[in-house]
């Protein structure tokens, strides 16, 4: 399936060294589009994202943002887009590490760092590369979270954030759109990569919990990236291009 060799210049991907990021830097890669690639600490993840684009015939870079940084998420963009030419679809696949801690136990000074770190570091980003955007009537896609229709207690310092993403999409679709830009959210469910893989890896989530969190999922089973990858790739491609303003939740029939 060749969705993105028709356009001209890249995908810019945020966060892809993450499990969710290097399957849809993948998937796009696999389906005819060049990207671009940031990272926050780990550039060693993306060394086999590097070979898929040789095997695959597509060029790739990477760049080292910390989203936080408003000034460098602006010059990463201007540097993309120098080397490629342009930015048809952004990408949005960061995130922090939340740990699942109930609201009465979230203190201020975390609750600010998760909103800075997600919801200020997306609007970072997304702030340098409208303008490229426009230029190319491209679109944004945000991997947000399944929480923000459906709240898992112990949830909040993670979907929070990820609710002013969603809010800003929306925000996007309506305001962009009479230049050509449209904007749209994945949201993951309960996964065997990306945040929920940390927190098993960590104990967060132990075995019992696990059994009914799938227990409450109605197709008694996790997704994986790659369901993850399908969405962000249909929405990024022209087969959607009257969709905007929405968000797709991949979670099992979990929020049904």
């Amino acid at each position: 399936m060749d969705d993105f060799g028709h356009r001209s210049g890249v995908a810019l991907v945020l966060g892809a060294s993450g499990g969710l990021g290097q399957a849809t830097t993948r998937m796009l890669l696999e389906r005819g589009s060049n990207v671009a690639m940031t990272y926050f600490r780990s550039a060693n993840a993306l060394e086999q994202l590097f070979s898929s684009a040789a095997s695959c015939g597509r060029t790739a870079g990477s760049w080292q943002l910390d989203l936080a940084d408003a000034d460098r998420a602006a010059e990463v963009v201007t540097e993309v887009v120098a080397e490629f030419g342009a930015i048809h679809t952004l990408v949005y696949a960061a995130g922090p590490h939340v740990p699942m801690v109930h609201l009465s136990r979230v203190t201020p000074a975390d609750f600010r760092r998760q909103l800075v770190d997600d919801a200020t570091g997306f609007f970072n980003a997304t702030h340098a590369a409208l303008p490229h955007l426009r230029d190319s009537r491209g679109n944004i896609v945000a991997i947000t979270t399944a929480a923000t229709a459906r709240f898992p207690v112990r949830d909040a310092l993670s979907s929070t954030p990820k609710a002013a993403v969603e809010a800003l999409i929306r925000a996007i679709a309506v305001e962009e759109g009479r230049f050509g830009i449209r904007a749209n959210c994945v949201g993951p469910g309960m996964t065997t990569v990306g945040m929920a893989e940390r927190l098993i890896d960590t104990g967060e989530i132990d075995s019992d919990a696990l059994d009914i969190t799938r227990a409450n999922i109605p197709l008694r089973t996790f997704g994986d990236a790659e369901d993850i990858a399908e969405a962000v790739c249909f929405l990024a491609s022209d087969r959607a291009d009257f969709i905007s303003g929405q968000k797709l939740d991949i979670d099992g029939g979990y929020g049904a």
